[in-house]
C-alpha cells in the first residue's frame, strides 16, 4: 500500500506576464522540450498551469514568448548547464 506522501499530487505554476502572448512551463517532469505545457492567462496577467506530479524534486522554467525565464517567486534554484539556474519544486 502506497503511503499518502508517494501520491501524485496537482501542483499550480503561476507566471506574472500581463503583456506576453504566450507562457510554457518546461521542466523535467516534460524532458525540457521546447513545446512545454501552454499556461493559461487570467484576467490579471498571472499565466497558470495545474500539473500533478510525483513525490520528489522537480525543476523547471517558464518559456515566455520564445525567451527562457526565471520564476521570481521560487527560492530554490540549482545551477544548468547552460549557465543559468533552474528552479525546483519539491513535491510531497
Amino acid at each position: 500500500m502506497a503511503r499518502q506522501m508517494d501520491i501524485p499530487t496537482k501542483q499550480t505554476f503561476r507566471f506574472s506576464a500581463p503583456t506576453a502572448m504566450s507562457v510554457l512551463l518546461v521542466g523535467d517532469f516534460t524532458h525540457w522540450q521546447q513545446r512545454g505545457i501552454p499556461m493559461q492567462k487570467g484576467k490579471d496577467g498571472i499565466w497558470s498551469a495545474a500539473v500533478t506530479l510525483p513525490a520528489g524534486k522537480h525543476t523547471y522554467r517558464f518559456i515566455v514568448d520564445g525567451e527562457w525565464q526565471d520564476d521570481p517567486e521560487c527560492t530554490v534554484r540549482v545551477a544548468n548547464p547552460y549557465g543559468s539556474q533552474d528552479m525546483v519544486r519539491q513535491v510531497g
